[in-house]
């Protein structure tokens, strides 16, 4: 039997890094784990905007502690990845030194920068007629959303000049940390693809010239591309001391989490769906050509696995819900009292966390929270319509609800959102019929239960599904690496744990709240506006 080989990943996500050391047998296994936070920070205008040394600090801190717990020799790593939060904007000097905080996917002030690049002229899914098609045709998708990156960089363009004339090159968050570690300039093939201005037909010789004219992006600000398997450079001396890894360690290019996260979930095949509720929430279904529905802002994305792609759809703000929930309905009052029982008077305590407080909770409601409908929409909402207007609303409050009924409509509503993209991607592709659930939303059986119930379909978890992303990015090393022939052996490597099965009896009242829950954007598209426009 072979020896095990040792490799640490990186898992970049909104709100803090997750460091992992794992072994690669004949299944990856989790040795060790380090987590640490970061800010987002949220400005009045709809910026949303992280400090990259933010990250670099807590991937330094979490790379000692792993090392530190297992009593790993940092000699012993045979290679590094990253799985990681996509459609960043990092700016860096020649230095790598970034020129201003990052704009993250969430960041929506570039309006006015989207309306005079494409939202103009004879127009189709409000993108200009002609410059749609072009993109349609070059890069498989069109930057028709005021979150898209390149509507970001052209932002700093005209709002900071002086900090664009430092710009040397155009990264995105991963692509960031791997020039921290290696001092090299790159960008994986799913990251550029993210940019729109990649065109899908040349593989790594993608850049667009025709796209980089037509948005106004300046060729000399991309990086080269690289595959994710490939390796990318290696830890320098100085990284290496800042980290506690070996100088000269491997790195290889990694993925976005809507690259990675679908191999560390084990859904690689063709037509396999999974579901994925962490900070940010999504449907994706594994496709082998280029897919897009413009009307409803859903498309084929390249993933990590070569001639595969994601027909992703996305909701920014899922688990997002959840922890405004935890902070606005629960916390204020649990904080004090646990079952009319002050904390403090408590011999043992009663629950472990608030979020296994809300799960008890809910699982007390019935199905369809009482007539109560969540919409998820608190930071705007992309797909399966585009409107950074829309927000979120408790509908049909009675004076018969409490807080038990809104707790449980909030995970009800993401849940319709989540089936709302299911039945969008149905109308190009198939999806399956077994829904692989992965996240930190899965970790609660009544969560998992309640989205087969909203969906209507079978639901499987893995092992530590708030790990997966971390899994396909070691993966990513092993094929990298040569111990692995492709991706693809992801299916093999992370089995299904868990099975939710729908419950018919809940259906009708199911049905009936999706149907109410589809209809209030429409009736409420021009009051958003007038509120948040």
């Amino acid at each position: 039997m072979k020896e095990p080989t040792y490799v640490i990943t990186y898992d970049v996500g909104t709100t803090g890094v997750k460091t992992c050391l794992f072994e690669i047998g004949e299944i990856v296994r989790l040795k060790a784990a380090s987590m640490r936070g970061y800010q987002l920070y949220v400005l009045p205008d709809g910026g949303a905007e992280q400090d990259p040394n933010e990250w670099w600090e807590a991937m330094c801190a979490t790379t000692r502690e792993v090392l530190q717990k297992s009593g790993m020799d940092p000699a012993g790593i045979k290679g590094v990845s990253f799985c990681s939060q996509m459609q960043g904007v990092v700016l860096v000097d020649q230095k790598g030194e970034p020129v201003r905080r990052a704009m993250s996917y969430m960041d929506q002030r570039a309006r006015e920068e989207l309306k005079k690049g494409l939202a103009y002229g004879p127009q189709i899914a409000g993108a200009n007629v002609f410059k749609l098609l072009k993109s349609l045709q070059i890069t498989g998708a069109v930057a028709a959303s005021v979150k898209d990156p390149v509507w970001k960089y052209k932002w700093v363009e005209a709002h900071e000049p002086e900090v664009f004339r430092r710009v040397h090159k155009w990264l995105d968050v991963k692509e960031f940390l791997i020039c921290k570690m290696t001092g090299e300039f790159v960008m994986t093939q799913d990251s550029a693809f993210a940019a729109l201005i990649y065109d899908i037909r040349k593989g790594k010789e993608g850049w667009s010239r025709e796209m980089c004219d037509m948005l106004g992006v300046k060729p000399e600000h991309l990086a080269p591309i690289k595959k994710s398997t490939d390796q990318v450079g290696v830890v320098t001396e100085q990284a290496a001391a800042q980290l506690g890894l070996k100088a000269g360690t491997a790195v290889f290019g990694g993925g976005g989490d809507a690259a990675l996260i679908g191999v560390g979930a084990g859904s690689t095949a063709l037509g396999d769906t999974h579901i994925y509720c962490g900070t940010s929430g999504w449907v994706s279904t594994v496709v082998d050509k280029s897919v897009v529905d413009a009307s409803a802002m859903v498309a084929a994305i390249v993933g990590a696995q070569p001639g595969r792609f994601n027909y992703f759809a996305e909701l920014e703000t899922a688990g997002k819900c959840l922890e405004w929930v935890k902070d606005h309905l629960a916390l204020d009052e649990i904080d004090i009292y646990l079952e009319k029982k002050h904390v403090a008077e408590s011999t043992e305590a009663i629950y472990t966390s608030l979020y296994d407080y809300m799960a008890k909770v809910i699982s007390e409601v019935p199905a369809g929270s009482n007539g109560v409908i969540f919409t998820p929409w608190l930071h705007g909402n992309r797909c399966p319509f585009e409107d950074p207007n829309a927000r979120g609303m408790f509908f049909n409050i009675s004076l018969e609800t409490g807080k038990t009924e809104l707790i449980r409509a909030v995970t009800e509503g993401v849940c319709f959102h989540l089936r709302w993209f299911l039945e969008t991607e149905e109308k190009k592709v198939k999806t399956s019929d077994t829904i692989r659930f992965v996240g930190g939303g899965a970790l609660s059986d009544i969560t998992c239960q309640i989205l087969a119930d909203c969906i209507g379909r079978r639901v499987e978890t893995v092992d530590s599904p708030q790990n997966v992303g971390a899994v396909g990015a070691a993966v990513v090393v092993a094929v990298g690496l040569g111990l692995l022939p492709s991706l693809d052996e992801a299916k093999r490597m992370v089995p299904a744990k868990k099975t939710f099965t729908p419950d018919p009896a809940v259906k009708p009242v199911y049905d009936r709240n999706y149907a109410v829950f589809k209809e209030l954007y429409k009736a409420n598209k021009k009051n958003f506006a007038a509120l948040n426009g």
